[in-house]
């Protein structure tokens, strides 16, 4: 089978799941899958960006995506004028005095050596942070504690929460860049160390910032993005009505398709762009380095190629698309909820995608995303519809009934495992694995 006719087929086997959920269950359900499932897709590119390009092994990845949340936060609310008022006069002398005490340092180092160096950087260090903090705890408690129930922090800038997927990846290539310089060098099993290590920095920085992203009380009402509009708007209007009433669909619900198509519309113009950018790089002279560099890199590096660079070009471009999903999750959900980053379960599922699609294949890690995500939502409720199916015979007081009936929730785990075995059995190197040319 070439690999054409097996992209096409897989595809189409998923599209077929996809409609029998819209079928069996409801449209609804399976255009809230879809949307999900184009996100993933998104966040598995990135992965795959990293590992099937370069050999990068990023555990970080949950981090990476609340800082394209963060973003959607910082971009779309509006400020809050009470809380700036009291705040931002030391947040910003703070700033001030951490970016003067960052030049001091790197003057110093520059012009001096031996101890007398060493003894009045940390003297700098000091003196800069005690007084940064002079300002800076002020303005935290002041903020915090301004209106705490509804607001109690800064708020953003006020633009269309759009944007806010660029500014997502911006954020999080960023973060990549700065993690990179510092980790890039160390082993793989090292670097996976290390990158999960300071997602979990990120993600409790969230948490306890409230002066930033309100923490763990999380930030609510996040405005859509356009076109996509507001199920009760549509629902007001007559024309929508009669529409509704025409195709002898409840108003409600058809609203609610209404606005997942619309995600689902948006959703997929930004999957298909970057899956064009990651093709065209996937063919270019620089994706033939970035395998030699990711199959051999002695030999490439004897060949005169900066490979600990290349390393961190890749390693930001591939941060920065796992942002921008991150952003369009935040926007999708409709508000930023810190506490639910858990690196440890979620980063496992974009790992699979990419795994189980196919590394170094982006068609493959979009499939992976698509099927991954579509079986972690639907094992279970099969799962019980089997197991109800399976003891249909016992009385519904049986303990045994009612043991396997409440353990329907964890058919998820088994469903990923039984998944993963499989592929690796059968297909390990991915359902479409990477095409050498």
């Amino acid at each position: 089978m070439s690999n054409r006719v097996r992209i096409s087929s897989l595809f189409a086997v998923m599209a077929i799941l996809l409609v029998t959920v819209g079928v069996v269950q409801s449209p609804s359900l399976a255009l809230a899958i879809l949307n999900l499932c184009l996100i993933s897709a998104v966040m598995a590119l990135g992965i795959n960006i990293q590992w099937g390009y370069a050999g990068l092994l990023n555990v970080g990845i949950m981090g990476f995506a609340a800082l394209g949340g963060v973003a959607a936060v910082l971009v779309s609310k509006g400020p809050v004028a009470e809380t700036i008022a009291v705040g931002a006069p030391g947040l910003l002398v703070a700033l001030l005095v951490t970016v003067v005490t960052i030049a001091l340092i790197v003057l110093v180092y520059r012009s001096m050596k031996g101890r007398l160096r060493s003894l009045l950087v940390t003297l700098i260090v000091v003196a800069g942070y005690f007084t940064a903090r002079n300002f800076f705890d002020p303005a935290v408690v002041a903020i915090e504690s301004t209106d705490s129930a509804a607001t109690g922090y800064l708020g953003g800038l006020g633009l269309p929460i759009i944007f806010s997927w660029l500014v997502g990846g911006l954020f999080a290539g960023g973060a990549a860049w700065l993690i990179g310089k510092v980790s890039l060098g160390l082993r793989s099993d090292y670097l996976a160390i290390a990158t999960l290590g300071i997602s979990e920095i990120i993600i409790a920085v969230l948490k306890n910032e409230d002066w930033l992203t309100r923490g763990v009380k999380n930030v609510t009402g996040l405005p859509r993005p356009y076109p996509v509009p507001y199920e009760v708007e549509i629902q007001q209007s007559p024309a929508f009505q009669s529409w509704a009433t025409y195709l002898g669909v409840d108003v409600v619900e058809l609203s609610s398709i209404v606005v997942k198509l619309a995600y689902s519309g948006l959703f997929a113009i930004v999957l298909l762009i970057i899956l064009l950018l990651c093709e065209s790089a996937l063919r270019s002279p620089w994706g033939r380095m970035m395998r030699a560099i990711r199959d051999n890199e002695t030999a490439a590096e004897a060949m005169g190629k900066d490979v600990k660079g290349r390393h961190l070009q890749v390693f930001i471009l591939g941060s920065a698309v796992v942002g921008i999903a991150g952003a369009m999750l935040t926007t999708l959900d409709g508000q930023f909820t810190p506490g639910t980053y858990n690196p440890l379960r979620f980063t496992f599922l974009i790992w699979a995608m990419v795994i189980i699609g196919g590394s170094g294949n982006n068609w493959g890690a979009v499939l992976g995303g698509f099927l991954v995500w579509f079986f972690w939502v639907e094992a279970e409720p099969v799962g019980l519809w089997f197991i109800d199916l399976l003891t249909s015979g016992m009385d519904e007081t049986n303990p045994l009934r009612q043991h396997l009936l409440s353990g329907a929730a964890f058919m998820r785990l088994m469903a990923m495992g039984i998944i993963m075995l499989l592929v690796l059995r059968f297909a390990p190197k991915g359902l479409i694995p990477e095409s050498r040319r």
